[in-house]
């Protein structure tokens, strides 16, 4: 059974898939969405178990949203009903709700959501800055994060997608993701089959193909990577780390006063909290223009075959041993 705030407004619905664990990073996260989001929300966060259940209910109560704003917290057994109708006769995609812990912000909110009904996929090392409103979530198709590296991984499912003939869009990066329920559940089945079924590695990466097979049939845009921002080690920030400079100070130089929206992978996410409550990583706008909608790209297979070239030669020169990331 949910644990839910009532509120008497016109909502947008978001989708976080969390366990405690992340809290460390993801309470920030929580807060500021509900704190600088313009239009109230109705965050539904799904956990694994009814601990986590009430240790995440316990803290939302703590954040104290506004009336305004609704949430709720759902386990993975309060949808194994709705799996069992919902999915019925679609093996893989069934197998694949119980893979990876990732994959299910793929196929729970599809069990919550209704036909039509707007779905905002939430990760939880995004963070709000500014006072902000999300991008209108198109009738149909996906708007998804744009990240300049691939993160399309591992190569022997994206090459199988491709043996397949299964297009694949460039570029994304699933911090937030806006798609719409009633989606072509048979269809997903299908291409969970065809990236290997039941064998599928479990890697939180094969989330990502999917998604980019999804938006290459569904079609759709990337949200403007100006506003909707994707955390990247660049080189000029590899080399920074390696001359002496701190995540922290790399990460501070972001251009926090024009974003939306941050996604925080890898590294970023465990300096955020500390450079939050610095007031380092604040803005003081109120942004609430869409930006521009940009046209999905394909990832062709010879420039994914370069790319994965070019990352071989790098590995053997020790490149990232001297340039990888670095925790401090």
């Amino acid at each position: 059974m949910n644990v839910t705030t009532t509120a008497h407004f016109t909502q947008r619905q978001l989708y976080l898939v969390l366990s405690p664990r992340s809290l460390p990073y993801a309470l920030s996260a929580i807060t500021d969405l509900f704190r600088n989001c313009v239009d109230p929300v109705n965050l539904h966060l799904i956990t694994d178990t009814e601990s986590d259940r009430q240790l995440l209910t316990k803290v939302i109560c703590n954040i104290s949203p506004e009336s305004r704003h609704a949430w709720s917290v759902t386990t993975a057994n309060d949808l194994a009903d709705m799996e069992s109708s919902q999915f019925a006769g679609l093996p893989y995609l069934r197998k694949f709700r119980h893979g990876h812990p990732c994959w299910r912000k793929i196929t729970d909110p599809l069990l919550l959501a209704h036909a039509g009904q707007e779905i905002i996929l939430l990760d939880p090392d995004v963070y709000f800055p500014n006072r902000f409103r999300f991008e209108q979530t198109p009738p149909s198709g996906l708007r998804l994060m744009w990240q300049r590296p691939t993160c399309l991984f591992p190569p022997q499912v994206v090459r199988r997608a491709m043996a397949h003939g299964i297009r694949l869009a460039h570029h994304v990066d699933i911090g937030v993701a806006h798609w719409r329920g009633g989606s072509d559940l048979e269809w997903i089945n299908w291409l969970i089959a065809r990236l290997g079924g039941d064998r599928l590695p479990a890697l939180m990466h094969v989330e990502a193909i999917v998604w980019a097979a999804i938006a290459m049939r569904e079609g759709g845009s990337y949200l403007d990577p100006n506003l909707w921002v994707c955390w990247h080690r660049t080189q000029t920030k590899r080399l920074r780390r390696v001359l002496g400079a701190t995540g922290a100070q790399i990460l501070a130089k972001e251009a926090w006063p024009t974003m939306k929206c941050f996604h925080g992978g890898g590294e970023a996410k465990w300096l955020l909290p500390d450079l939050i409550a610095k007031q380092q990583a604040k803005g003081s706008k109120e942004i609430t223009a869409p930006g521009r909608a940009l046209p999905f790209v394909e990832l062709t297979r010879t420039r994914y075959e370069v790319e994965q070239k070019a990352k071989y030669l790098l590995r053997g020169t020790g490149y990232y041993r001297v340039f990888g990331a670095k925790h401090a």
